[in-house]
């Protein structure tokens, strides 16, 4: 293989736009597929209860995750956890050569994969820095697999569902294999190509150490040691969102949290900000498309 990401060039690869807006996934378990150019449709803060890995084939491509922008480079990983609140990061003609491969997969997937014997999961919720670049020949392997999960279809001869029972086995390989290299602190990624936001820091620190409460856009301000509108337009260049949007996101995250734990749908609304049950429907409604009832009945069901 020689890493550039172009072996199978006889077979079909399963695409994504890169205007496409989805942030969802259409399959039960997991999802991967490719895409090209500078993603348009991942300009603003987004998260989703499933985890997600981008790998970089070709060119350039930048992310911010938090307070963190991860600038990657061909080779480089991005791991990123469930309900991490990230979004494409635009740099000017750095980015329409870029080609990337996305898997998309269910924490109940992962956890069928590994059974009892390996938490799958476990390379996602690392405290240090998520990006990645291994050494050649443990790239290439990893490249292998992501490519063969792409692939729309197998050969004529082959039998019905046998590539969903090959997919399974490489999707568990590519895990094993991605948990025991996220291990070795000498394959993160350069730090010079990691810029840190201490202004998104602090502001997302204060938020969840102050979630229950009422957090004001004044109160954010004085925080940091700014004015209410220098805030507010340092805020929105740094992460391509406002204040009020950023700090409902927060709480429907921790919502999520707590709807998993089986909490009451009252005390969650209470006990995340919000300032009344409508108002929580409302927006919990606008991002995950059902009501926390359904939300937590599924999760419970899964869990």
């Amino acid at each position: 293989m020689t890493g550039t990401g172009r072996r199978d060039t006889g077979r079909k690869i399963r695409r994504l736009e890169a205007t496409d807006e989805r942030q969802y996934m259409l399959n039960e378990h997991y999802e991967v597929y490719e895409k090209k150019g500078a993603p348009v449709g991942a300009m603003f803060f987004h998260y989703h209860d499933f985890y997600e890995i981008i790998y970089v084939l070709e060119g350039e491509y930048s992310s911010l995750l938090g307070n963190r922008t991860y600038h990657m480079k061909k080779g480089d990983f991005l791991l990123i956890d469930q309900n991490e609140m990230h979004k494409y990061h635009y740099m000017e003609k750095k980015h329409d050569s870029s080609r990337r491969i996305i898997l998309w997969v269910t924490q109940k997937q992962l956890a069928e994969l590994g059974g009892e014997d390996m938490d799958l999961t476990a390379c996602f919720r690392k405290e240090k820095p998520c990006a990645f670049h291994f050494p050649i020949y443990y790239e290439e392997l990893l490249q292998g697999y992501l490519l063969k999960l792409a692939m729309t279809d197998m050969a004529e001869s082959a039998a019905p569902g046998v590539k969903q029972v090959l997919d399974r086995g490489i999707l568990t390989l590519f895990f094993v294999y991605l948990n025991v290299l996220c291990g070795r602190e000498e394959y993160l990624s350069d730090s010079r190509e990691l810029i840190t936001h201490p202004l998104v820091g602090q502001v997302c620190g204060y938020i969840e150490d102050h979630l229950a409460e009422r957090i004001t856009v004044e109160l954010l301000a004085e925080q940091v040691h700014m004015s209410k509108y220098y805030f507010l337009r340092k805020f929105k260049e740094l992460t391509g969102d406002t204040v009020h949007s950023f700090l409902t996101h927060k709480r429907l995250i921790r919502a999520c949290q707590k709807l998993k734990e089986g909490n009451s749908i009252t005390q969650v609304w209470q006990s995340c900000g919000f300032t009344d049950y409508s108002s929580f429907l409302r927006n919990f409604r606008a991002v995950y498309g059902m009501s926390p009832g359904r939300y937590r009945e599924l999760m419970l069901d899964t869990m």
